[in-house]
């Protein structure tokens, strides 16, 4: 017979869900409505970060810098693999400083922040602050944009022989360029980064180790991020101010643009001239020292974002999910004793494994807003302790992934969850590698190009290796050339634009 009842009461249930799923995600703009107001809404909704007071510069919330946190350790330890060494550089510059490499200063010119005065005092009216005209600093101060020009003037005082290279160093830290337009994590005034600089011997030496820390990005963007990336060398207009080559890595976004995620620079003895760090070489004669310098950002939590999340909120990689296992349980006041129990019993075995894992037990939210915040937030798994099935052996497993849901035995449930993590993270590198290989497209027609860029997508064009035509490119479809990409053949071919004989078939793209 029909229980209208039990009907009516699962109905309930079901509406309660609901209510709070909408009520949790009813502000967050679809994807395909307006990528860019998604992204937005996202960073703020999953409490990643918010928009400073102070103008072109973010607060980045406790969750989305936990997030930073599990990349900065990641990063480190594979820094320190390779022999380098973590140190600390001054905030401030002397201007002079930024002079004395003409195309450095050139490149940041008209983003620098300058500090002119060293002092405040109390107003007229005894109610402010004004700068004290008679606190004018000699020498102006630039707050930093980029740490070559301070390092390399230290690095005069620590390299005299050759036997005090290579010298292999990096800083975590922030840095300020003056932006206009800003968008959390992709752009903004104040950025954290970490900046390496390295000195050597050997111009071979320092293009190697270049190549070196470009293939460290690429390895933790795909094995950590689950971002697949293309790696390749900047075009000349493109590459990093002061550097002889920029390697690059590009990841692409669900929307098919591009972003620039990761540059390590070979800088030639530029700098080592510019600073006069000289060394003398094994025949005793001196020479100038070989540069490298090499970065990634907070930038990287926008492609974390951009390439992985979906309508419900962020998709987050196991690797470095702040929280990979959230527990909720679901009972009465009278079971919550029996379940507490047993989730700790399984947080504290998956803790033993190396499992993030948050057991939320607060009475004072519903089951529903729980569900919804953490896939709002991207928790890779939940794992719902229900009464009821626990009397059967059972939980109920989750995977903010594919957002499949299926009850699994209890016994042995902790190692079940630790395979499932590396299955999640297989599967959203996967996911996101299929959906970029399938944008990725040859072109030898410029008229065909242009129409098809609008799309999005990455494009391998012939190119002539001339400013002239990776300028007019730029200006009629707002796209650019992004680098000659590592492993693509390079056979002869005519640029689609000028008609002229190509150099290399290019990636291009619209970017972030």
């Amino acid at each position: 017979m029909y229980n209208h009842s039990l009907n009516r009461t699962f109905v309930a249930r079901i509406t309660h869900y609901i209510y709070y799923m909408a009520k949790e995600l009813d502000f967050l703009t679809k994807r395909s409505e307006d990528y860019s107001k998604w992204y937005n809404e996202l960073v703020v909704k999953a409490d990643l970060a918010e928009q400073s007071d102070v103008r072109g510069c973010m607060v980045i919330k406790p969750y989305g810098y936990a997030i930073w946190e599990k990349m900065q350790r990641v990063l480190d330890d594979m820094f320190k693999e390779t022999g380098v060494q973590n140190a600390y550089f001054p905030l401030l510059i002397p201007k002079s400083f930024l002079s004395r490499e003409a195309e450095h200063v050139e490149g940041f010119a008209k983003e620098c922040a300058v500090v002119t005065h060293y002092r405040l005092k109390t107003n007229e009216t005894k109610d402010g602050v004004v700068v004290d005209p008679s606190a004018k600093l000699e020498e102006e101060l630039i707050i930093r944009p980029t740490s070559e020009t301070i390092i390399w003037n230290t690095f005069k005082n620590w390299i005299q022989s050759y036997r005090d290279l290579p010298l292999l160093v990096n800083q975590w830290c922030n840095v300020m360029r003056w932006e206009m337009r800003t968008r959390l994590f992709l752009r903004t005034a104040e950025f954290l980064w970490q900046e390496g600089h390295t000195a050597h011997a050997t111009r071979e030496e320092a293009e190697e180790r270049a190549r070196q820390m470009l293939k460290v990005y690429a390895d933790f963007a795909e094995n950590y991020m689950a971002v697949p990336v293309v790696q390749g060398v900047k075009s000349e207009t493109e590459r990093f101010a002061g550097a002889l080559d920029t390697y690059t890595i590009e990841a692409m976004m669900q929307d098919g643009k591009a972003l620039q995620s990761g540059t390590s620079h070979f800088l030639g003895q530029n700098f080592g001239k510019a600073f006069d760090v000289q060394f003398l070489n094994k025949e005793n004669k001196p020479e100038y020292a070989w540069a490298t310098s090499w970065g990634v950002s907070t930038r990287l939590m926008g492609a974390l974002i951009m390439t992985h999340s979906d309508d419900n909120g962020l998709v987050l990689p196991p690797a470095l999910a702040p929280i990979q296992v959230v527990i909720i349980p679901i009972g009465k006041p009278a079971q919550m004793e029996q379940l507490d129990t047993k989730a700790t019993e399984i947080m504290n075995n998956l803790k033993a494994m190396g499992v993030s894992v948050k057991y939320d037990n607060a009475d004072n939210k519903r089951p529903g807003f729980k569900f919804a915040d953490y896939e709002l937030k991207g928790v890779p798994v939940r794992l719902v302790l229900g009464a009821r099935d626990l009397e059967q052996g059972l939980v109920e497993i989750m995977r903010r992934d594919t957002l499949e849901k299926e009850n699994i035995a209890v016994e042995g449930i902790e190692q079940y969850i630790k395979n499932l993590l590396d299955e999640i993270q297989q599967n959203i590198f996967k996911k996101a590698k299929d959906a970029r290989d399938a944008r990725i497209y040859e072109c030898d027609n410029y008229e065909e190009f242009k129409e098809r860029v609008k799309d999005g997508g990455f494009f391998l064009c012939h190119w002539d290796g001339t400013v002239e035509t990776e300028a007019k490119i730029k200006e009629e479809t707002q796209a650019t050339i992004r680098c000659v990409p590592f492993g693509v053949e390079q056979t002869p071919g005519v640029d689609m634009v000028s008609g002229k004989p190509s150099v290399a078939r290019v990636l291009i793209a619209r970017s972030y």
